[in-house]
C-alpha cells in the first residue's frame, strides 16, 4: 500500500512539475478575454444590467430577492454599484486580452463577473460558471509569460518561449470533459436517450424558446435529427473517457493491448471534430447565451505547443522576434 501511495505521488510531482512553451495558455488567455466581453456588452445592449440586475427601489425592474458578497460590501443593488462593477469587469477583462497587469486582472474580472450574473437567477447560466473557472485557472497560470503587453515590457518582445507550468491545460481539459459528462448525466429527459426515440433535437427545433429563427423546416429530416440528438448525447456521456487516453499516454512500457490502442490513436482529434461542430450548430442556430464561444475557447487547451510552431513562427517573424 505504501509503495503505491508513493508511486501515485511520484506520479502526481512528474505531473504538476511538467512544462512547456506558454503558447496555447496565451492563446486561451485572449479567447477567455474576449468572450468575456462579448458577454458583459451583450448584457448592456440588451438592458439587463438596467432591468435585471438593479433593485427595484433603486430604478430596476425588479424587487431582488438576493444580493451578491461584493454588491452587498459597496453598497447594494444601485445603479452605481452595478454599473461600476461593470466597468471594472469590461476594464478587467480588456486587460486579460492584453495581457497586462499581471495576475490581478483575472481574479478582478472573476470576482466583478461573478458577482453580477448572479444577482439574478434568470440571468446566470452554466457559461457563466465556466467563464470564471477559466479566468481563476489563467489567474494560476504563465498565460501573460507570451504575446502580452507584460511580456513586452518585461524582455522588449512580445513572445516567449520559456517553458512554463502544463498543470493548468491540463485542468482545463479535465474541467471541460468533466462539465461534459455531469451535463450528459442530467439529461434526465427521455428524449435525449434510445427510451424517446433520441428524438430531443426535433423538439428543440420546434421549440421558439431557444431558437434564432424559425427552425420548423427542419422536421422534414428527422432521422438527420435523431443522428445529431444519438452523437451529442453519447459524445457528452462519454467525454470523460478521453482521460484514458491522456493517462496511457504517461504509462512507461507495455500495458497491454488497450494501453497500445489509446496510444497508438490519437482520440483529441475526433473528439475535437465532434465538439467543434457541435458547437457551432449551437452558436448558428440556437440562442443559448456565450456557452459555445467560451466551450470552443476551451477546446484551445487540447493543442499541444508544439503543434503550434509553424503559425507560432510566423506569428513571432511578423512581431519583429524572429523565428525562434
Amino acid at each position: 500500500m505504501i509503495a503505491r501511495l508513493r508511486r501515485v505521488a511520484r506520479a502526481w510531482i512528474a505531473l504538476t512539475s511538467e512544462q512547456e512553451p506558454p503558447r496555447v495558455l496565451a492563446l486561451l488567455r485572449v479567447a477567455v478575454g474576449l468572450v468575456l466581453l462579448g458577454s458583459l456588452f451583450s448584457a448592456y445592449a440588451s438592458g439587463v444590467l438596467e432591468s435585471m440586475w438593479i433593485d427595484q427601489r433603486y430604478g430596476g425592474a425588479l424587487e431582488l430577492e438576493r444580493t451578491t458578497f461584493w454588491v452587498e460590501v459597496l453598497g447594494g443593488p444601485s445603479r452605481t454599484v452595478i454599473f461600476g462593477l461593470f466597468a471594472a469587469a469590461s476594464l478587467s477583462a480588456a486587460l486579460v486580452v492584453l495581457g497586462l497587469g499581471g495576475r490581478v486582472p483575472y481574479l478582478v474580472a472573476a470576482q466583478a463577473y461573478d458577482s453580477l450574473v448572479r444577482m439574478n437567477g434568470d440571468t446566470v447560466g452554466s457559461y457563466d460558471s465556466m467563464l470564471t473557472n477559466a479566468l481563476y485557472l489563467l489567474f494560476f497560470s504563465a498565460a501573460n509569460a507570451t504575446l502580452s503587453v507584460d511580456c513586452r515590457l518585461r524582455s522588449g518582445s512580445w513572445t516567449s518561449e520559456r517553458p512554463r507550468p502544463a498543470w493548468p491545460r491540463y485542468l482545463l481539459i479535465f474541467q471541460l470533459l468533466v462539465l461534459y459528462g455531469a451535463t450528459g448525466l442530467q439529461k434526465l429527459s427521455l428524449t435525449w436517450t434510445p427510451l424517446g426515440g433520441y428524438s430531443a433535437l426535433y423538439w428543440v427545433f420546434q421549440d421558439p424558446t431557444w431558437r434564432r429563427f424559425d427552425l420548423s423546416f427542419t422536421a422534414f429530416a428527422y432521422p438527420l435529427l435523431v443522428l445529431g440528438t444519438a452523437v451529442t448525447w453519447h459524445f457528452e456521456i462519454g467525454a470523460p473517457l478521453l482521460l484514458l487516453h491522456y493517462r496511457a499516454l504517461r504509462q512507461k512500457g507495455n500495458e497491454g493491448r488497450l494501453h497500445r490502442w489509446l496510444v497508438r490513436w490519437d482520440l483529441r482529434k475526433p473528439f475535437v471534430l465532434v465538439g467543434v461542430c457541435l458547437h457551432t450548430g449551437i452558436l448558428l442556430l440556437l440562442n443559448v447565451g456565450p456557452f459555445s464561444l467560451i466551450s470552443l475557447a476551451y477546446y484551445l487547451a487540447f493543442l499541444r505547443p508544439h503543434e503550434l510552431d509553424r503559425p507560432w513562427s510566423w506569428l513571432r517573424t511578423r512581431l519583429g522576434a524572429g523565428p525562434g
